[in-house]
């Protein structure tokens, strides 16, 4: 099943089902006026969502103008963002010779998470100067999860699957990291991939917690990489319990894979431009590939997926 969110004035906007070939819709709003009251009663919802998801591919619904979706959640409680590709943080390590992080804890961070942008969106920025990048991640979003839920049972509160561009300026991040306190303004409004699926909609490709598809990613029309989203150190039960370990997680939690990286990226490319100029540093001493400039676009998508596009020119802040 596919759900999307489209505008119509409102913060939330109004929750939608999507037919598998994401050309119509029924509204959902007799069942839950948005996905996050659709989230905080999911047993009770889901039946008739499905349903309508049913007559949908009977033929039923309205053309659906993809132009007017947002993110799946607009806004969420909590955005938590794990980096679970081993690979990206020992390339990272390794151009910049830093120690290796000595945990076997998942490693995660509480991100901005009151506004999610649409996956058509531009997405305004104050400076070039602040090292515009981009992240292709896959995420989840829970139901309501009890403090200390144990990973084995933690895949049970995974009630949707999206693809997200996790954007970060790569100027400030090092700066914030050294305070000990965390990312604030190297961290701006993540964009989300135009629809949310339940797992089953995966089939194959959503095992063991993780999503076995390929993210494509092209700038400006390049290609750029094409990473595989199954070398996940930890699976998304792992980080649903770790976030859990002391604390509940609200109906409608969001929790990032991290940059979605494999170990042969000389073969797959990379997900993130930081990831590209760590392997030219390591190669040639050197970064040779720019951030971004107002102007870029980039897209992502996962192969075979059904998440929709991200697509996005990035522009100046006019505020």
């Amino acid at each position: 099943m596919r759900l999307a969110t489209l505008a119509n004035g409102q913060p939330d906007g109004c929750l939608v089902v999507v037919s598998r070939d994401a050309q119509h819709c029924l509204p959902a709003a007799r069942i839950g006026a948005t996905l996050q009251q659709a989230i905080e009663q999911w047993e009770r919802v889901e039946p008739a969502l499905r349903a309508l998801a049913e007559r949908l591919e009977r033929g039923e619904g309205e053309p659906l103008d993809q132009d007017r979706l947002l993110a799946p959640l607009p806004r969420a409680w909590q955005w938590l963002d794990g980096s679970a590709f081993p690979q990206h943080g020992e390339l990272m390590q390794k151009a910049f010779d830093l120690p290796p992080i000595e945990t076997d804890r998942p490693l995660m961070y509480q991100g901005l998470s009151d506004r999610f942008l649409a996956g058509r969106a531009d997405v305004a920025l104050p400076s070039e100067a602040d090292g515009i990048d981009f992240e292709g991640e896959f995420g989840i979003i829970t139901d309501a999860v009890p403090m200390g839920t144990p990973a084995d049972a933690a895949l049970a509160h995974v009630k949707l699957v999206i693809l997200i561009n996790d954007w970060s300026l790569r100027t400030i991040a090092p700066i914030e990291m050294k305070t000990g306190f965390g990312w604030v303004q190297a961290k701006p409004a993540c964009s989300v991939a135009p629809f949310a699926v339940t797992p089953d909609e995966l089939g194959d490709a959503w095992d063991d917690g993780r999503v076995h598809l390929p993210l494509e990613v092209t700038v400006n029309g390049q290609w750029f990489g094409q990473p595989h989203g199954r070398e996940m150190q930890f699976g998304f039960h792992d980080l649903i319990a770790h976030a859990a370990r002391t604390r509940d997680l609200v109906a409608g939690t969001i929790i990032g894979s991290g940059t979605v990286s494999n170990a042969d990226y000389r073969t797959v490319g990379s997900s993130c431009l930081s990831e590209r100029r760590a392997i030219e540093m390591i190669a040639g001493g050197k970064p040779e590939t720019p951030f971004l400039s107002f102007g870029d676009r980039v897209r992502m998508k996962a192969l075979n997926g059904p998440f929709g596009t991200i697509e996005q020119r990035v522009v100046p802040n006019r505020n």
